[in-house]
């Protein structure tokens, strides 16, 4: 009875990875034309060391180059810290911006920080999103839903967009 109260009390997340799950440090996924590609330059840090995470955007298509749509980037790094099970939002701004990519020449971006709070959030998830904040990453197991958000013109002169949203998950530890 115990663990049945317990396990509808716990909210599970589809993305949870366990401490014996190996953590990709790549993933590359190929949509239509574009190869995205989700990047932790390690599977462990130390506490306190920099994390390194960046994306690339890769058109492999017909043409010499071609033109995406997106908010202020076309990249996002939501986490989860899967040893407390907390999100880690990544917040971003919404203009309408457009970046003009090369065939053969991948667009790349750094993770530059996220998370967010509310007052009324649980004294100990506050200072835990503090320090997100700040990159200095706490004790334990992360893994980084990123995503390409971005759209295309059909073709040359219509309205007609392409949506992509392509998504790829990587992982790492931070150890005392």
């Amino acid at each position: 009875i115990l663990f049945g109260c317990q396990q509808s009390n716990d909210k599970k997340l589809d993305n949870e990875v366990s401490y014996t799950d190996k953590l990709e440090t790549q993933a590359e996924v190929t949509e239509g034309d574009f190869t995205y590609r989700l990047v932790t330059e390690k599977a462990e840090y130390s506490e306190n060391e920099p994390i390194k995470i960046y994306a690339e955007l890769e058109y492999t298509g017909d043409r010499e180059e071609i033109e995406i749509f997106h908010a202020a980037s076309p990249f996002s790094f939501p986490m989860v810290e899967t040893t407390r099970n907390y999100e880690i939002e990544y917040g971003m701004d919404m203009p309408l911006l457009s970046t003009t990519l090369v065939k053969g020449e991948p667009l790349r971006r750094e993770y530059v920080g996220s998370g967010g709070y509310s007052s009324e959030d649980k004294n100990e998830y506050q200072d835990f999103m503090k320090r997100i904040m700040n990159k200095e990453f706490p004790a334990g197991h992360y893994v980084v839903n990123g995503i390409a958000d971005f759209d295309i013109k059909v073709s040359e002169g219509t309205e007609s967009e392409e949506k992509y949203e392509i998504e790829a998950q990587v992982g790492f530890s931070v150890i005392n």
